[in-house]
Order: structure tokens, then sequence, then C-alpha cells
């Protein structure tokens, strides 16, 4: 019952990137291309969301979590390298594979068979991260 919350909140989300078309291996391949603008508003408007959502959390300081842990978020030193990198690898791996990595989970609930693989190679990835994060900068 205590992570219900969390279940219902990742289930709005699948659903919503789902009708969103945000799921779409077409819609994404219109981005990558530059042939439609659909992708880059939904990209922009959860940008627009989470600038928004972390000033609202930074000016008022003192939001709590479900379990009632305060919601702290860290100064972070601007080093633009790491962003850089990051996102390269990201953006590839995103252009390889033709899919957004937010709704790996509502496409596998939906039985796309490649969203299985996607899935596999972000876990696999993650394991290697967790390997590897000691000996990256950060």
């Amino acid at each position: 019952m205590r992570y219900l919350p969390y279940l219902l909140a990742g289930l709005a989300f699948g659903f919503v990137m789902v009708k969103s078309e945000a799921a779409s291996w077409y819609r994404i391949m219109e981005m990558f291309h530059f042939q439609s603008f659909h992708m880059y508003g939904i990209l922009f408007s959860a940008i627009a969301t989470g600038i928004t959502g972390v000033w609202l959390l930074k000016r008022h300081g003192h939001a709590i979590s479900l379990d009632g842990q305060p919601i702290v978020i860290p100064h972070k030193d601007p080093g633009w390298i790491s962003y850089f990198w990051g996102s390269v690898i990201f953006g590839l791996g995103w252009g390889v594979i033709g899919l957004c990595p937010g709704p790996i989970f509502a496409l596998v609930g939906m039985g796309a068979f490649g969203a299985v693989a996607a899935l596999a190679g972000a876990l696999l990835g993650t394991w290697f991260y967790g390997c590897v994060k000691k000996r990256l900068p950060h």
C-alpha cells in the first residue's frame, strides 16, 4: 500500500506517453528527421514543467516526500563537459533504438517486443554505470 501512489503515478505517466504518441517510433523518427514539431512540443513542455517544479521546490523549501523525508535539491557544479557527453550517449542510444526511454515499461506492457530489448539495454547500461561510476568524472 505504501508504494501505491508511485504505481498510480507511473501508470498515469505511461498512459500519457502512449496517448501523446511520445512512445511512437514514427513520431520519434519524424523528430530526428526534423519533419514534425510534435515531439519537440512534448519535450519543451516537459522541460518547462521540470524547471517550474524545481523552482517551486527551491523557493518553498518545505516539501516532503511521501515517506516523510524532506526533499532537498543539492547545488551542482555547472561543469558542462559531463552533461555534453551524457547527452551525446543518451541521444545516440535514443536514435539507435528509435525509442524514447520514458515509456519503456508502457511499451513492454503493450507487448512491443523492441521495448523488451530497450529495457534490457537500459538495465545493462545502469548496471555497467554502477560498476564504473567511481572512475568517472562527476
